[in-house]
């Protein structure tokens, strides 16, 4: 079959047949981003080493002289890691995309009959796949250091999946980075000023509280620090309503200006 009559088939006049279509394109580029683990075990074993030396360093190192009034800081602790490996994590969808960049295959998939955000929804998904693996090793670790769930194991889940959601939706803020810097390494540093200021001034590792005024501000109502405090919540208990449905609002403004901002410049660049 000739590439224009694929291009002609059902799915590109039918508004269920194209839906269909882009969510079969979608599987198929997450599942060669996934076999990319596969082929190079190395990545997937490097991107869960650097989480478990983050909770064993904080558990160990800082972990007795940080207090938390009425928790111990390992429970307080272990919600903010969560969230900062996510976010961390969200890097390789910048490096991913501008290898491919780099190398070529992302014009070659311009040139294929297939939903232009195809390429980028399969990398983002792929790394929440990655994620998954990643997050229920931690939680594995963390149990193992002295982390206990003082809520129900429905609110864990619940905190879980809100910190994987969060990831999901930084992968596609970070695949605008890879597709403006069109570079690997350029990447790999033009993300870090973007993490960096949000994982380490929040409430991931530290109660707000002792942060300077001017720096509270920031603290207590950027991205992580919600999304932090309200998987802190649902594991520890207390208020998480407000704190869940901010970091939800959060989520939902980043992707309507980040996805069809990286599709856009995914039309222009590839």
């Amino acid at each position: 079959m000739t590439v224009n009559a694929v291009a002609l088939t059902p799915r590109e006049h039918h508004g269920l047949g194209r839906l269909t279509g882009a969510a079969s394109d979608i599987l198929a580029v997450t599942e060669r981003n996934l076999l990319g683990y596969r082929r190079v075990p190395q990545l997937l074993v490097f991107s869960t080493i650097q989480p478990v030396v983050f909770v064993l360093l904080f558990r160990y190192v800082f972990g007795g002289a940080i207090k938390v009034p009425g928790n111990s800081y390992v429970d307080f602790l272990m919600p903010g890691i969560f969230v900062q490996t996510v976010v961390f994590g969200a890097m390789g969808t910048a490096v991913g995309l501008a290898t491919d960049l780099n190398t070529g295959l992302l014009e070659r998939f311009r040139s294929l009959p297939m939903a232009r955000s195809a390429v980028l929804a399969g990398r983002t998904t792929a790394d929440l796949a990655r994620n998954v693996f990643v997050v229920a090793l931690m939680s594995a670790v963390g149990f193992a250091v002295g982390f206990r769930v003082h809520t129900s194991a429905l609110e864990f889940v619940a905190a879980l999946a809100l910190v994987l959601l969060f990831g999901y939706v930084f992968g596609w803020v970070f695949a605008t980075v890879g597709l403006i810097v069109r570079d690997p390494e350029a990447a790999q540093a033009a993300a870090f000023p973007v993490m960096a200021p949000l994982v380490f001034a929040s409430s991931a590792f530290v109660p707000v509280d002792s942060m300077p005024s001017w720096l509270r501000l920031f603290a207590e109502h950027q991205p992580v620090s919600v999304t932090a405090s309200a998987a802190r919540a649902l594991v520890l208990g207390g208020p998480a309503t407000s704190d869940v449905l901010q970091s939800l609002a959060w989520s939902a403004a980043i992707l309507l200006v980040f996805v069809p901002l990286a599709i856009w410049r995914y039309q222009r660049t590839a």
